[in-house]
């Protein structure tokens, strides 16, 4: 009951408001956040700091204060997200370069669309059916409220988008071979097992990267687009689409994942307040002999995917 009068008592209503004053409610939040209730601030404060060893104490407390903000922006935009329409959408999110999109669906050739939770994904989520030929697919974890988790899948999907379970995802990526597709995914996650996770450097650590995207570019040969999401002002935001393979059965073990992550970790140092810091990201523990660990999973892949 609490979240059914949360959601249609107070969420969408708020949804309805302009965004300019959505804006003014999360700037008070933002006041809060760094002075009364600092969200996570353990949490974004060692994760700063770990990935910017080099940069002082100064510094590295203006990441963290800006990060703040744009936080509270994503929780104005995530709200409007529920009731944005087409129109608005199209004139706020934009894609500098659609034309990669276009040639890979001219060729019949579907793909994964990978980045991270940088800028404003949730946007792109919502508008990504009309953006580009190919059919939307979404991958996700469902939420712990069932309620919650429906509702904002149904938002989420009501412009042709399809979310699907991150555990059925080749079940129902199956069914919709018939077109090609256009899989969103965010590589970087904290995987949930670090014997099954492609290890690497990142941000000046070891880090536990999903390897999904790459074996789903070999079992299903899709070509995989990272895509930049670069914030033009508030509220407005560009996508620029970059090719790492249309062709992934000439990809060594690794090169995808290596290339989308790297490029990644390029738009966070030179942006570093628009990546989510307050995720738990390094909770999984570094195995004691990576290169045994990576050897093997080489091996596997190659047998898997061989010619």
């Amino acid at each position: 009951m609490v979240a059914k009068f949360a959601y249609y008592c107070l969420v969408i209503p708020l949804s309805y408001l302009p965004l300019r004053v959505l804006y003014l409610f999360t700037d008070f939040f933002y006041l809060v956040l760094i002075t009364l209730v600092p969200y996570r601030k353990k949490v974004i404060e060692g994760n700063i700091e770990r990935s910017f060893p080099d940069k002082s104490k100064s510094e590295r407390a203006k990441i963290k204060r800006q990060f703040y903000q744009h936080f509270c922006d994503l929780l104005a935009e995530g709200i409007k997200n529920l009731t944005i329409s087409k129109a608005a959408l199209t004139r706020r999110f934009t894609v500098k370069n659609s034309e990669v999109m276009y040639q890979l669906y001219n060729q019949k050739k579907s793909v994964i669309l990978v980045s991270g939770h940088y800028n404003n994904w949730e946007w792109l989520i919502t508008a990504q059916n009309f953006l580009f030929p190919h059919q939307a697919m979404g991958i996700g974890m469902p939420m712990t409220s069932k309620f919650w988790d429906k509702k904002i899948n149904e938002r989420r999907m009501r412009y042709g988008m399809k979310v699907i379970h991150s555990k059925n995802f080749i079940e129902e990526i199956n069914k919709n071979l018939h077109h090609p597709v256009a899989v969103l995914t965010l590589g970087d996650q904290s995987p949930g097992d670090s014997t099954k996770s492609y290890w690497m450097d990142f941000l000046n650590q070891k880090t536990a990267v999903a390897f999904g995207t790459e074996m789903m570019a070999h079992q299903f040969d899709f070509a995989v687009v990272y895509f930049s999401t670069r914030k033009i002002k508030r509220g407005h935001y560009e996508m620029e689409l970059f090719l790492i393979s249309d062709d992934p059965k000439k990809n060594k073990w690794g090169e995808i994942t290596e290339a989308h992550t790297k490029k990644l970790e390029l738009e966070i140092k030179s942006n570093p307040q628009f990546w989510i810091w307050s995720h738990k990201r390094w909770k999984r523990e570094v195995p004691t002999d990576i290169e045994k660990l990576r050897n093997e999973q080489k091996s596997k892949f190659e047998q898997r995917f061989s010619k």
